[in-house]
């Protein structure tokens, strides 16, 4: 592909990824009106978000693997269809589980549309501009945290399925463009695909989920002994195990076992989890921000803007330096920064500024692990046949970071009342950030691959 044609293929992966993360910002404030609509309380609205988390998850790593076997234009132009196709049929939903069922469409077409994005960087940019072209998708997730509650807000004037039926012209152009501007891969010779280990993996991933979303987190340890958490991980666990042994066996495996066999790649999905552990602490500082600064509920939601424009210009920014200095000293700057900055919001000491700096710092941090550094590493350490299924493993790396962070830092904070269990959680998370910091050390230094 000449370099005058990665401007619009760049443009088109990131209004892909862009149109799926905003809709996980957007829905938030459509949640009351829809709640309204369908006559539903709020433990049943909260299933509006699980079920989007539970079937992304599952889907990813198979929508990951099919791009690697037929190709990355075929599978990614599948994704916005089945995206589409959801939002159309959550925005004429005739009821609530007719709803929910177009939201799980939704995450299926969504699971695919980052790690094939970040795939199709590696088949196409050479390796000195593959850290700033994943460093602008990297930054789509700040975008869309700081735009998604603007937008949901104007158009929730025009009544909350526009929220969903917006993505339809979006969908369609993408569409298009994807079919003139995305190079045509060639697929992989076919062999019979991996049935039994994509049922597995997603089985166990599934369970996980349901068994992590029903923790009582205000009774700490003995949440994971409850009748409805305790075998739910325990199916997790076996169903793991199963796959394992499948994925030996398999002539085509969804996760080859040389993936995982890598160190290198080990080290990626340990800072992948590391930095969703992060993301899922973040849900607190509005809490935090009420409990020890005295804000009102409706100013506290803002005090999480110097962290989401921290992220949406530091991802570009490590991109670039990923493309300058390499993974390795990018990655352990970010994680020493979210490190910092965690210990900086469990001191804060009722400060606006300081707690305004705080927050900065860990969105700092925060976007050398959810944006370029680690993409770029795995395109550096998978084979070009396993490219779209690594960058799917490092989704659900990331994605169980924030399954478990939500539940890590609920059951600390439970352990205290008011600002001290938050801040004793943050300052726990910070901790375990900066240990994880000694892992860059078994990082290889800068390399170069097509």
């Amino acid at each position: 592909m000449s370099e005058r044609s990665e401007p619009r293929l760049l443009l088109l992966l990131f209004v892909g990824v862009l149109m799926a993360a905003l809709d996980i910002a957007i829905v938030g404030p459509a949640l009351p009106a829809i709640q309204r609509t369908f006559a539903v309380d709020a433990r049943a609205a909260a299933w509006v978000f699980t079920v989007f988390v539970l079937f992304n998850l599952v889907a990813t790593p198979t929508m990951a693997k099919l791009s690697d076997r037929w190709g990355r234009r075929p599978v990614y132009m599948l994704d916005i269809a089945l995206f589409a196709a959801g939002s159309l049929v959550v925005a004429v939903a005739p009821s609530f589980t007719v709803l929910l069922a177009g939201r799980a469409l939704q995450a299926v077409g969504a699971g695919g549309l980052l790690p094939v994005a970040s795939a199709v960087v590696g088949d196409t940019f050479p390796p000195e501009r593959r850290g700033r072209a994943l460093g602008m998708i990297g930054a789509v997730f700040g975008i869309a945290f700081l735009l998604g509650p603007l937008l949901g807000g104007l158009l929730l004037r025009f009544g909350w399925p526009w929220l969903f039926l917006i993505n339809l012209p979006i969908a369609a152009a993408l569409l298009v463009g994807t079919q003139r501007w995305m190079p045509a891969s060639r697929p992989l010779t076919p062999r019979p695909f991996d049935w039994a280990g994509s049922g597995l993996l997603g089985g166990a991933l599934a369970s996980l989920t349901l068994g992590l979303s029903r923790l009582d987190t205000a009774r700490g340890a003995a949440a994971i002994l409850d009748p409805s958490v305790g075998p739910l991980l325990l199916v997790a666990l076996l169903l793991l195990a199963a796959f394992a042994v499948v994925e030996r066996r398999a002539a085509d495996p969804i996760v080859h076992p040389r993936l995982l066999a890598s160190g290198q790649i080990r080290l990626v999905g340990l800072f992948a989890f590391a930095g969703g552990l992060t993301e899922a602490s973040m849900v607190f500082l509005p809490t935090l921000a009420v409990a020890s600064l005295g804000s009102t509920e409706t100013t506290a939601s803002f005090m999480l803007l110097p962290l989401v424009t921290a992220v949406a210009i530091g991802a570009p920014l490590a991109g670039r330096l990923v493309d300058r200095l390499g993974a390795r000293p990018v990655i352990a700057a970010g994680l020493t920064l979210t490190a910092l900055g965690l210990f900086g919001l469990g001191t804060v000491g009722g400060t606006f500024a300081g707690f305004g700096v705080a927050a900065a710092v860990v969105g700092l941090g925060l976007s050398a692990l959810v944006g370029a550094p680690l993409r770029y590493l795995l395109l550096q350490h998978a084979a070009p046949a396993d490219r779209g299924a690594a960058q799917g493993v490092l989704t659900v790396f990331g994605s169980t970071g924030r399954l478990a962070g939500g539940a890590l830092v609920g059951a600390i904070a439970a352990s205290a009342a008011g600002a001290d269990g938050i801040e004793r959680a943050l300052l726990v998370l910070g901790a375990l950030l900066a240990a994880s910091v000694l892992g860059t050390l078994g990082l290889e230094g800068r390399t170069r691959r097509g």
